[in-house]
């Protein structure tokens, strides 16, 4: 790993040695010689963009990767849509320009998770056959993209395994005779039936 850069500070009237010379010097060489990255961070609604705490988080993953493995952000693309559906890359315009981003500079995109990216393997399998290499920075730069796709096919796998377990809840609820849907809407239909109550009309 890459020795931790020093920056150079001067007081008022003092002259820059040689030793501080070179240190300076050395500094610019070293930001030279750091490899470019873009970044790209998403959430799935609305609240969670509002929120910033997921779009944080991952800014930080992404921020402390970079910073780990030698590699300057050189931007990034935030979006709030969700991963799901054959069309996902047609409704993710940031993620459409962070590719183009990425293959004029040269340089690989970074996701904190995978799942940033998505969980569907063809999806993954065609961003792949464009020719930018992706970087998940939870597993490591060196992960090779037959290892991506792996983990691709098991993150598949878990959002079955999610949609299935909800539905199963959601029909054992319905069986206890719990009221499924937004509580809101029930309020707006009930008001109007209990005013009639009050004022003697059915």
């Amino acid at each position: 790993m890459r020795a931790p850069l020093r920056s150079v500070f001067l007081a008022p009237g003092q002259r820059l040695t040689a030793a501080s010379n070179v240190a300076c010097q050395q500094e610019v060489v070293n930001l030279s010689k750091m490899r470019g990255i873009i970044s790209y961070i998403r959430v799935s609604t609305q609240k969670q963009g509002h929120s910033g705490l997921g779009l944080e988080a991952q800014r930080a993953a992404n921020a402390q990767f970079a910073s780990r493995e030698g590699f300057a952000i050189a931007a990034e693309f935030t979006e709030v849509e969700t991963g799901k559906g054959a069309d996902a890359l047609d409704r993710r315009p940031q993620l459409a320009a962070a590719l183009a981003d990425a293959r004029r500079r040269k340089c690989p995109i970074v996701v904190a998770k995978l799942d940033r990216l998505s969980r569907d393997v063809a999806f993954i399998s065609g961003l792949m056959a464009r020719k930018v290499p992706f970087i998940v920075a939870e597993l490591g730069a060196d992960v090779d993209p037959f290892m991506l796709h792996i983990y691709a096919a098991l993150a598949e796998k878990e959002r079955r395994n999610i949609s299935i377990r909800t539905k199963q809840a959601l029909a054992a609820a319905k069986a206890r005779g719990v009221r499924l849907g937004n509580p809101m809407r029930w309020r707006t239909s009930v008001r109007p039936t209990v005013m009639r109550k009050r004022c003697g009309r059915s």
